[in-house]
């Protein structure tokens, strides 16, 4: 076999395992700082997803005077199953990306942070859409005395820590859920 054809079959095999899927992907988003600008992050390693059997919602983040702050792809957590797994199966998440807990109604809310490989911001939101409270969870070391983090809720937001004040999300401020 000559040189040039096994050259053009090694750039084939190459070409054709650069095209195969993976499976599903993490919901993708384009997540806005507060002058409006595009803050997509630039990391190129891929992160874990809760999986396949999970819907997904657009969760536009807006400031007291409806101005949009920021907006996330949440894996929508709407079980008792899915609710008490929440993210401790996933490795890492984007700026952008996050899980939302809806619940039937608002009430006192209470989460902890079980199993969970990165820390969170919490997000409590009551059933008109406003924000009522925001938590700044690390991670917590193994053991049964973990921290509650406790809220007025319908829905909780789940996103990287630090994201609420870097997308400058504050309570009072509202949330829109596309397509609910």
């Amino acid at each position: 076999m000559s040189r040039a054809i096994r050259l053009g079959l090694a750039f084939l095999l190459v070409a054709l395992a650069g095209c195969s899927g993976t499976g599903p992907t993490a919901p993708t988003a384009t997540p806005t700082d507060a002058a409006g600008t595009d803050a997509t992050p630039t990391a190129t390693t891929p992160v874990s997803t809760p999986g396949s059997d999970y819907d997904t919602a657009t969760v536009v983040l807006l400031d007291s005077n409806g101005t949009q702050l920021a907006t996330v792809d949440a894996w929508v957590a709407d079980t008792w199953p899915k609710q008490y797994t929440g993210l401790s199966d996933t490795d890492a998440l984007e700026a952008g990306q996050g899980m939302l807990f809806v619940f039937d109604s608002e009430d006192d809310r209470q989460f902890v942070m079980r199993d969970m490989a990165f820390p969170l911001d919490m997000v409590f939101v009551a059933a008109d859409g406003t924000i009522t409270t925001i938590h700044h969870a690390p991670l917590e070391s193994d053991g049964d005395d973990l921290t509650q983090y406790s809220g007025r809720a319908k829905y909780v937001l789940e996103v990287p820590m630090g994201y609420t004040n870097e997308t400058g999300v504050e309570v009072g401020d509202r949330v829109r859920i596309e397509g609910r």
